[in-house]
């Protein structure tokens, strides 16, 4: 009569499978954890983005709203400029003659 050799206890199917025998030749491999690092981005060191992070939400508010303020009146005294320089240049032809477009058929 066939046997399975996976349940005859003294086949090397067998012990392979329940683990006999291996316990003191192999051991097991060790893992290498992954370790997160800070790094410096362009731009901003280290100890920059960390000061960032310290900050509390308030401080970082108003500083995000001052740098708005900021940037809208520099858009402001640009748009000024541009509003004078316009007023002040002669006003020149609005219509003047464009040469005519040359159609399908001229081209050949």
């Amino acid at each position: 009569m066939k046997r399975n050799p996976r349940k005859l206890d003294w086949t090397q199917v067998y012990r392979r499978l329940h683990k006999k025998g291996t316990l003191e030749e192999v051991q097991k491999r060790r893992v290498r954890r992954t370790v997160k690092v800070q790094r410096a981005i362009e731009g901003a060191d280290l100890a920059a983005i960390k000061a960032k992070r310290n900050q509390k939400p308030e401080a970082r508010q108003a500083a995000r709203e001052s740098a708005l303020r900021e940037v809208k009146e520099q858009k402001r005294k640009a748009q000024a400029a541009k509003q004078t320089t316009r007023e002040k240049a002669p006003k020149a032809k609005a219509a003047q003659s464009k040469p005519a477009k040359m159609g399908k058929s001229s081209k050949r």
